[in-house]
């Protein structure tokens, strides 16, 4: 049986965040985590639920991979400092 998506592939391509989007701002969260982005965060942790705030969207909980726990606000982390800091992967 074959699969057009592979959950163990590698990202087809990397570029840098020009600018703050809630998405930047939810990989930013799954990096400062130590995870590329959610899609290797589910996988690492053998699909493991996200927890999310309702109003924004963003990820409230993840667990490191020493089992430490980062807990985030329902308000932006990432500030502009940081944005091109944050790896936008292409699958």
């Amino acid at each position: 049986m074959s699969c057009t998506t592979d959950n163990n592939s590698k990202p087809k391509s990397m570029s840098r965040a020009k600018g703050w989007t809630a998405e930047v701002e939810n990989l930013f969260r799954f990096q400062q985590a130590g995870y590329r982005d959610e899609l290797e965060y589910i996988q690492v942790k053998q699909g493991a639920s996200i927890d999310k705030w309702p109003e924004t969207g963003f990820v409230k909980k993840l667990q490191r991979r020493d089992n430490t726990f980062y807990y985030y606000s329902r308000k932006r982390e990432c500030q502009d400092h940081d944005v091109h800091k944050v790896k936008v992967y292409v699958h």
